[in-house]
């Protein structure tokens, strides 16, 4: 899972750096692993990426070379190729124009499209990344069409109509064209989600135009320059950097916006449907952020109704003393299940926000150290009651064993472990890095074996169709979703691939734990990740500025020589 943000600003005096840059700041969540950023400045483009988090990527000086009123950002970490900093996106290629992608999401056909791109477009793949694939694709695309002078939308958009028909999965990207304009895509079925937003730009003197954001893209055409524009991965950074939220983009939907400002809007894909992934909402997302007219926060609190209901309807006459979230994705939930038991809602976790997330983190073993170091308990809340835990998923079931361990040894007489998610019994290929099949806790298990597994009294898991209704109690009038990608939970794949199939023997392979130790080892909590010898800090090979090497900073921007 990735986060992506791409912004264009009318006045070509101002810069985009600061703005990206808080914007990866507030999509942190989506990935920890890399950050970069690209801007455009004068059709010269200025790039900086490298393994690390936003904050430690981008030093002053990286900023203030990041100059240009054009610019894509992006926060990742791995599920698709290796977690190298030569895969840290942006990516680039010099022809045509010079293209840059900042891409979330993952494509099930890679080997099909390696073979298309390296031997009938006769282009070098570098990396294993999917993103270098979805990039090489366009500028191919683009080839094909004669550049126009005028108006350039619709060769954007039969290019964009030939890396749908060619791509399969569930993606979502941003391509920066230099000295042409931003373009913003979402994959034929909405499991990815991306979000458009614009506002009245700070412009020059003397220009005209919009004094006001119309209420959709298609009545911007004619901004001539009076507009800026933001597309991002969740509507918390449209809002953060003061834009208005106009709506999602729409599954194979493609929105360019011309480096005048106007915006050009059009479906690439014969067969579009909305089929959004659930486990954004339980999950991925932000609380504050809206993703296809659902409010996440709102359809937390709406699962937290149905496990309370589901809790009822199974032990009506249970004896649960205290209701207990496991921060912190879980506590909206766990306040609204509470609420609904008519239990009190008590915080007895402490949360070290200075310890990776769990979930991402690579490998069984670090996973299981690092429970007792991310969480602490107020043994207050545990001694001598019965303990309902409220947790938005169970993965692996290895934090909810450690979990459950350590509110036994706060003094709970019982733990009860319920989950706002349903057992997640199958691989995501979308791009959320779950495990493989035989490490799910829930795969093969029923709920009174998982709950043995783990070590609590009982669990209860959420039902598919609760969770489902959870957010489509959500949605906003007049903007129903009919369907969603649960393929975590029910095994069924919008994109039409079977378990069993090559395809999830060969993902078997690369996503285990015994591929991920001997592919790169297993850091120790807290080890610091450094860059092979010679790397400067950073991720280009290539020449940059001249500048040495800072001790607090590694090295400056990359310069991309352009296309001539």
């Amino acid at each position: 899972m990735c986060g992506i943000i791409g912004i264009l600003l009318a006045n070509e005096d101002q810069h985009v750096n600061q703005m990206i840059f808080d914007g990866l700041t507030v999509l942190q969540h989506r990935g920890q692993d890399a950050a970069g950023i690209v801007t455009s400045e004068n059709r010269r483009l200025h790039l900086r990426k490298d393994n690390g988090l936003v904050k430690d990527v981008f030093q002053q000086h990286h900023m203030t070379e990041l100059r240009g009123n054009m610019g894509l950002g992006h926060v990742r970490y791995p599920t698709a190729g290796s977690s190298s900093c030569a895969e840290a996106q942006p990516l680039y290629t010099n022809y045509p124009f010079g293209i840059s992608v900042a891409h979330n999401g993952n494509l099930t056909n890679t080997t099909s499209l390696n073979s298309h791109v390296s031997e009938e477009c006769l282009r070098h793949v570098n990396t294993d990344s999917d993103s270098e694939l979805l990039l090489n694709l366009f500028a191919e695309e683009l080839t094909k069409r004669k550049r126009l002078t005028g108006n350039f939308a619709n060769d954007i958009f039969a290019a964009m109509e030939g890396v749908m028909r060619q791509c399969e999965g569930g993606y979502s990207g941003l391509y920066m064209i230099n000295g042409v304009g931003l373009v913003g895509f979402r994959d034929p079925n909405g499991i990815r989600p991306i979000v458009f937003g614009s506002r009245v730009s700070q412009k020059k003197e003397g220009l005209v135009g919009f004094k006001e954001v119309p209420g959709t893209p298609r009545k911007m055409s004619d901004a001539n320059k009076s507009l800026d524009y933001c597309m991002a991965s969740e509507s918390v950074a449209i809002d953060t950097l003061g834009f208005k939220l106009i709506r999602d983009i729409n599954p194979g939907e493609c929105i360019f916006i011309s480096h005048d400002g106007n915006c050009h809007t059009k479906i690439c894909h014969p067969a579009a449907r909305l089929t959004p992934c659930i486990f954004e909402y339980v999950y991925f997302a932000r609380p504050d952020s809206i993703m296809d007219g659902c409010s996440v926060y709102e359809t937390r609190l709406n699962m937290g109704v149905k496990l309370a209901g589901e809790i009822q309807r199974r032990y009506p006459e249970h004896d649960i003393d205290v209701v207990i979230p496991i921060p912190d994705t879980s506590r909206t939930s766990a306040l609204q299940a509470a609420y609904q038991l008519g239990r009190p809602f008590r915080e007895g976790f402490i949360k070290n926000r200075y310890i990776a997330r769990t979930f991402i983190m690579p490998g069984q073993e670090i996973r299981k150290k690092s429970v007792r170091l991310k969480l602490n308990t107020i043994k207050s809340e545990f001694a001598g009651k019965n303990v309902l835990l409220v947790d938005d998923s169970i993965v692996r079931g290895t934090t909810a064993r450690e979990i459950v361990q350590m509110a036994r040894d706060a003094g709970a007489k019982r733990v009860y472990f319920t989950s706002a998610a349903p057992p997640i019994r199958y691989p995501n290929i979308y791009g959320i890095d779950i495990p493989t099949q035989h490490e799910l806790v829930a795969y093969e298990r029923e709920e009174h074996e998982v709950a043995k597994h783990i070590g609590c009294d009982w669990v209860v898991y959420q039902s598919i169709p609760d969770l489902e209704e959870s957010v489509k109690m959500a949605a906003t009038e007049g903007r129903p979703i009919g369907e969603f990608d649960t393929s975590c939970f029910s095994g069924t794949y919008v994109t039409g691939q079977k378990i069993g199939d090559e395809y999830f023997q060969a993902l078997h392979e690369k996503r285990n734990d015994a591929a991920q130790h001997k592919k790169g080892g297993e850091k120790k909590v807290g080890e610091k990740e450094m860059g092979p010898a010679g790397s400067g800090g950073g991720c280009e090979s290539i020449v940059n500025d001249g500048r040495n090497g800072e001790k607090d900073g590694g090295r400056g921007c990359e310069p991309i020589v352009n296309a001539k």
